[in-house]
């Protein structure tokens, strides 16, 4: 099928929300439960609009009075064999926290937008995406978009990808709050055919049937707890390659590429290379143009997936940097830097990689990330790349130096 990406006759001028619950309607989901919060309010308004239109055939809308009675409501109807969506954010996603272990320990393939936003205490509605790192650990993929497009055709990849046999995990797609979720964009609706073209219908092998009785979640004592455990690790591999294709086939059918795991920017020859993810590798982008029309080998890896963590493709992007700097918008309390840092450079630990590498962690509770903060932690960086030295020094001095 040959398609042009770049048709701009096909692009609408919507909200990013609109754009993410567009794509979530053409999946064709059987049941959608979720609970309103800022900033994920206009996705489940818009779906619910669809429904009251009757644009989502075959849909059942679950209203309900919290986010844990959202992801509850899904991990039984996923159990019985449909497929399902919801989204949340912040307090929201971590109301769910003990159900999402329950959703992939279940194995089942759950699609969930997280607008990411910060946590409290204090309250604050504005965007980092310490909600979502936070939940790294629950068995969940989490990919994160950088702009609007690629949040909405996310949702489209993410039911292909948690709904292959070989995966069978439910799925984080994850979109900055307010930067994505509530700007207006051109960006193209994928239409149904095109949608159905791509996602085929979901057609578990394991499912609640009172014809064929089956359980799920019940109780694993120590002879086989670890193999559960096993299981969804293994699935989580499985997940690496998964992906890929997902995006390999999503440009076959939409002209529209992302890369699946990681993607560079000006990489093949940088001697400093920024790695990130989301909304401000935009940023990010326009400031390493303005380094590269000034001859700086200034390059960027964009990390897609979190979970799983391509290790083995984000070390082979980094072997020939100089120097590493890894910014992001989340912070590990106790360790002093961000989880994707800790991630690269553990990834690179087995390796006789030893470039120097250094992280900062920007943007917490909305704060704003301005091109001339990008152009400091690339002069840093330029610094240790030329001497091989990093000044450890904590992220917070200025604020420390503030406070006293």
């Amino acid at each position: 099928m040959a398609v042009n990406p770049n048709d701009k006759s096909k692009m609408v001028v919507v909200e990013g929300s609109y754009a993410v619950a567009h794509a979530a309607k053409v999946a064709r989901p059987q049941v959608i439960s979720a609970y309103p919060i800022t900033p994920q309010t206009h996705i489940v308004e818009e779906l619910s609009q669809f429904m009251a239109d009757g644009d989502i055939p075959g849909c059942e809308y679950i209203n309900v009075e919290s986010e844990f009675s959202a992801i509850s409501a899904l991990i039984g109807a996923s159990a019985a064999g449909a497929r399902t969506y919801s989204a949340t954010t912040s307090q929201g996603l971590f109301l769910m926290h003990e159900a999402l272990f329950n959703a992939s320990g279940m194995r089942l393939p759950i699609v969930m937008t997280v607008v990411n936003r910060a946590v409290g205490a204090p309250i604050n509605i504005w965007n980092d995406q310490q909600d979502s790192i936070a939940q790294r650990d629950s068995g969940w993929i989490q990919l994160y978009a950088e702009d609007t497009q690629e949040a909405a055709d996310m949702v489209l990849q993410a039911f292909k990808i948690c709904e292959d046999k070989n995966v069978m995990l439910p799925i984080m797609v994850c979109m900055d709050g307010f930067v994505l979720s509530h700007v207006y964009e051109p960006v193209v609706l994928m239409d149904q055919k095109e949608a159905d073209e791509y996602l085929p219908p979901f057609k578990p092998d394991d499912y609640l049937d009172p014809q064929n009785p089956k359980s799920f979640g019940t109780l694993g004592d120590p002879s086989v707890y670890t193999e559960f455990r096993y299981l969804q690790e293994e699935a989580m591999k499985n997940a690496l390659s998964v992906i890929e294709k997902a995006a390999d086939d999503f440009k076959k059918v939409t002209g529209r590429y992302y890369g699946g795991l990681i993607e560079g920017y000006e990489l093949d020859d940088a001697d400093v290379v920024i790695v990130s993810f989301g909304s401000i590798l935009g940023t990010i982008k326009d400031v390493v143009d303005e380094y590269r029309a000034n001859g700086e080998k200034i390059g960027i890896l964009k990390v897609r997936s979190f979970r799983p963590f391509p290790t083995d493709a984000v070390n082979n992007a980094l072997k020939n940097a100089k120097a590493i700097v890894v910014i992001e918008k989340d912070i590990s309390i106790g360790r002093n830097e961000g989880a994707l840092f800790t991630e690269v450079k553990a990834g690179l630990y087995n390796t006789p990689i030893r470039t120097p590498m250094t992280g900062y962690m920007v943007g917490h509770g909305g704060r704003d990330i301005r091109p001339m903060h990008i152009r400091e932690i690339i002069e840093a960086t330029k610094k240790v790349a030329e001497t091989g030295e990093i000044e450890v020094e904590s992220q917070f001095n200025e604020v420390k130096e503030e406070l006293l």
